[in-house]
């Protein structure tokens, strides 16, 4: 019952945060402070959200749809790219530099270019979440990989392992936190990613809507998308944690002994 109050308890000043901010906007939007037009009711956005939510949700299955295919490659190429950068010390030092340049490209100044060169199809938008969320799952890979305690190392080669059970019981679990740090970075870049690609082409999804809806000068249901984007980039996250403590179960257990230790 303590620890039960004690997690309530810490989410309060949060949930007092958040309160206080949806109450200064309603403020600012009733008294006429600032103009309807440029910043609408949390009434009248809560009214579009549940009229449009049909809708808002028929675009976000094509958004969601697009955001799994390319964090699903973004994965698999990033476990793929880390592992030989860290098996190959000349591929590390050639690749690494030039992963740090393309996330200096804005991605909105990318987009365009993918629409040019792929059309309106689903295909832009999974490339440039793929983009998107491909360096942080790398970097995140590649410094689990750096954390490994060479003590184990040497004992795995003591005992006989080849370099592939060493990869395996050794260097993945040590790469585990960082790469699931890695992944809830990339998990809410990946609904941004696609909605953005969608701003520039497409018929579909909620990056569509959203200029749609911002070409009929309503704003009220642009917030809605706003923060229908929000509650499912949070949503995402969360599943991330819940894949990380399935996963990793020690490490609840690690984190559970460290809160009793606090208090």
């Amino acid at each position: 019952m303590t620890k039960r109050l004690q997690n309530i308890t810490s989410k309060l000043p949060a949930a007092a945060a958040l309160a206080l901010i949806v109450l200064l906007w309603f403020i600012l939007s009733e008294t006429g402070i600032v103009p309807g037009y440029m910043l609408p009711s949390p009434v009248d956005v809560v009214k579009a959200l549940i009229g449009d939510f049909p809708i808002i949700m028929e675009h976000a299955r094509t958004t969601l749809q697009e955001a799994f295919y390319g964090l699903s490659i973004g994965i698999i190429l990033a476990f793929i790219t880390a592992t030989l950068m860290d098996h190959f010390l000349i591929l590390n030092r050639a690749f690494y530099p030039i992963m740090i340049i393309t996330q200096t490209i804005p991605t909105i100044a990318i987009a365009p270019v993918l629409v040019l060169w792929m059309g309106f199809g689903m295909a832009p938008k999974i490339t440039l979440v793929v983009i998107t969320t491909f360096f942080p799952i790398t970097v995140g890979l590649l410094d689990g990989y750096k954390s490994v305690d060479r003590d184990s190392i040497d004992l795995m080669r003591a005992m006989g392992a080849t370099k592939l059970q060493i990869f395996w019981h050794v260097k993945i679990p040590a790469a585990m936190p960082q790469f699931f740090a890695g992944l809830k970075i990339s998990a809410s870049y990946a609904v941004v990613g696609a909605v953005i690609s969608e701003w520039l082409g497409g018929f579909v999804g909620l990056g569509v809507y959203m200029t749609r809806v911002k070409q009929a000068y309503a704003f009220d249901k642009m917030f809605a998308v706003i923060i229908f984007i929000v509650v499912i980039s949070l949503l995402l996250m969360a599943v991330v944690n819940v894949i990380r403590r399935v996963s990793m179960p020690w490490m609840a257990v690690e984190e559970r002994g460290e809160k009793d230790e606090k208090e």
